[in-house]
């Protein structure tokens, strides 16, 4: 008789073949034959205090290890507690495999322990939501399920796998696994079409001021994009999705000019970018003067909103490459003195803010201004360092301050909570790498527990909490726009380093911006670590100045806004 073992061994046999470094989870009694398969077959675990922020650490893995993240979570509240990060990793395209429990099929419709529908609840924020109900059949799904999740069926993204605990038990023979399912195979490279290039060679050749913005799509195709911007003079954007993807000092950088680059343009070519609420839909508010070139690998990233005057499919990295051999040494006809005054002036655009951060004065409380954070940290982080942005209010100073070679932040969806598990997981993932994450004191409350997490398991990242006791961005626009009712977005003024010493972290609580800097060397050197910075109430960030938080009807911000209703010719 051929030999056999259960479905659950074959499971972890399954994750160990493919690689990832590590799994993240709760565990709970309807995972738990998973559980221990996975301690037997060496596969480390990272457990974490809510199930959310496995999901969270899963996708931070994904997206910067550059494989599948896995999380492990029981059934019933195990899975419904992860609905906020799936669908986070949802927006953010990260290939995250979850693996949820679920009640033994022979308790079917009988009221189980925490039986849900969790296949329904999950399924709109997953590219793939299924219960494995046959024994002989989980490897291959499983197998199916991560080629999904690695794109194999449109954009990258989570998916959603469960087995009742009594499948899981079943022993089936060796020979119903066919072992091909086990092996570590990488998503396939389709080759972009000859004359989708040749078409977007001619629009680049005809542009006078033409434009490229990297999104997620672009990971990976770094040298083939710095390729391309050598080889056609064009300026260049980088997104939260895509910071480091080109290095900060390569002279198309263009980024402290934002506004005027997508006024000015011409063409522009987004590389793996969605044209979202960031990028104002793609609409002509955003973008008066511009035609489009889109590039990505899935039409996600390359069909929404306004799908260009070319679009070219496949492998980025090929299209990229192809793009700039296209060119055969003839770049556009580029307005060169607007690409210089435009590169010219994000020089000094930048040197001036970045001057202007320890410079930046305290609030009417006494309180330091929250740049001075950056100020800080800029001494102290190369290029090397990961950054992570988790606020309302701190991450519209984060996005311009926090000068990191790989960056994550809330994100698209706006995930507030996000800081400790990305930098718990940025942390085990990089570990000769400076990780920091900068969290304001409300977002930090979301996940706050997995302080803990970064203890137990020596995550060696800093925590910074700009502490300004309140959801400030809210508060202000209450007060603005609202009467001045605030009514809900004021926080207790916590000691949140005296919550992280009692986990046994290095901590410190600091109030004097001229002991900011050797407070964060000392955490660095003693991570994990957490520095609560008291940061002032007194400052507007540049997201509400420009409308973010009061939510305009059209477009994101008031000035596009207002371009948008002008466009339409509404009132």
């Amino acid at each position: 008789m051929s030999a056999s073992c259960s479905v659950a061994e074959w499971v972890a046999r399954f994750i160990a073949a493919r690689g990832p470094a590590r799994v993240f989870g709760l565990q709970g009694g309807h995972i738990q034959p998973i559980w221990d398969e996975l301690g037997r077959a060496g596969v480390p675990i990272v457990d974490v205090r809510h199930e959310g922020a496995a999901v969270h650490m899963a996708a931070a893995h994904a997206l910067l290890a550059g494989e599948p993240g896995v999380a492990l979570v029981t059934s019933g509240p195990g899975v419904t507690n992860c609905v906020t990060s799936v669908a986070n990793a949802d927006l953010e395209r990260a290939p995250v495999l979850v693996i949820g429990g679920c009640p033994p099929a022979r308790q079917d419709h009988m009221g189980p322990l925490q039986g849900t529908p969790h296949v329904d609840i999950l399924r709109p924020v997953t590219r793939l939501a299924r219960t494995l109900r046959i024994a002989e059949h989980v490897v291959r799904e499983l197998d199916g399920a991560l080629a999904c999740a690695q794109g194999a069926a449109g954009l990258p993204g989570p998916v959603d796998v469960e087995s009742p605990t009594d499948v899981l038990r079943t022993r089936i023979a060796d020979a119903a696994v066919l072992p091909e399912h086990l092996l570590r195979r990488p998503p396939a490279r389709s080759l972009p079409d000859p004359e989708a290039i040749a078409c977007a060679a001619d629009l680049l050749r005809g542009a006078r001021r033409p434009l490229v913005i990297s999104g997620r799509g672009a990971a990976g195709a770094g040298a083939a994009l710095v390729a391309l911007l050598d080889a056609s003079g064009a300026v260049y954007l980088d997104t939260q999705e895509s910071r480091g993807t080109v290095p900060a000092g390569h002279p198309s950088h263009v980024g402290a000019m934002r506004g005027a680059a997508m006024r000015d343009a011409d063409l522009v070519l987004t590389v793996g970018r969605k044209l979202d609420y960031q990028l104002g839909y793609g609409s002509p508010a955003a973008f008066p003067n511009a035609r489009f070139v889109r590039i990505a690998a899935h039409a996600g990233e390359r069909g929404d909103n306004r799908p260009g005057a070319a679009a070219i499919a496949g492998d980025v990295a090929l299209a990229l490459a192809g793009l700039a051999a296209a060119l055969d040494g003839r770049p556009p006809a580029l307005d060169r003195d607007w690409c210089e005054a435009l590169r010219a002036q994000h020089i000094e655009r930048s040197r001036r803010h970045v001057a202007a951060l320890a410079q930046a004065p305290a609030g009417a409380d006494g309180r330091m201004h929250p740049n001075r954070i950056f100020a800080a940290l800029s001494r102290l982080l190369g290029e090397d360092a990961i950054g992570i942005a988790d606020g309302g209010d701190i991450l519209s100073f984060a996005r311009l301050s926090l000068a990191t070679g790989s960056y994550l932040d809330a994100g698209a969806f706006g995930c507030l909570g996000v800081g400790v598990p990305y930098a718990n997981a940025a942390a085990l993932a990089c570990p000769g790498r400076r990780v920091v994450a900068v969290c304001g004191d409300g977002a930090f409350g979301l996940h706050a527990m997995e302080i803990d997490t970064a203890a137990r398991h020596g995550c060696k990242a800093v925590f910074v909490i700009a502490n300004n006791a309140a959801w400030n961005i809210e508060r202000v626009d209450q007060e603005r726009n609202y009467g001045g009712r605030v009514s809900g977005t004021l926080l207790g003024d916590s000691d949140y380093a005296a919550m992280a010493r009692a986990f046994g972290l290095h901590a410190e609580r600091i109030d004097d911006p001229a002991d900011l800097e050797r407070a964060l060397e000392r955490a660095f050197e003693h991570a994990p670590a957490l520095v609560d910075v008291a940061v002032t109430r007194d400052t507007v960030s540049s997201d509400l100045e420009k409308g973010l938080s009061i939510v305009p009807d059209w477009q994101p911000l008031t000035a596009w806004d207002n371009a948008e209703r002008t466009r339409y010719r509404r009132d």
